[in-house]
């Protein structure tokens, strides 16, 4: 089953930054990229230094693509998909994530 959880407000998330949820049992790193209401949501938990940092990591592009740099060991993660550019073993969940009408961000738990 599965339904949508209210994380924060939109304008809690700084554009350019990401902030970590606990979504059911999952850490999930929520991604703003610019100043609009265009968000991403992947695991928060870097699988190579099995931390949960990845909210914290940078924002960069790559063949245009956006993608987040793990502060840790500097691996990238493709924010559409999770998709590990460096090792496409080590790629991780991806999750729904939307603002309302209200101005507040949801994430589709799978619970």
């Amino acid at each position: 089953m599965s339904q949508w959880i209210t994380i924060c407000k939109l304008d809690d998330i700084l554009p350019e930054t990401g902030v970590c949820a606990l979504v059911g049992n999952e850490h999930v790193a929520i991604f703003r990229p610019y100043d609009t209401a265009e968000l991403y949501a992947i695991s928060n938990i870097d699988p190579f230094a099995e931390a949960s940092v990845l909210s914290r990591g940078i924002i960069g592009q790559h063949e245009n693509e956006l993608y987040v740099a793990s502060p840790l060991k500097k691996q990238r993660f493709r924010l559409k998909d999770g998709y590990c550019i460096d090792d496409a073993k080590y790629s991780i969940a991806h999750y729904q994530v939307k603002v309302n009408a209200d101005g507040f961000v949801e994430v589709k738990s799978f619970c």
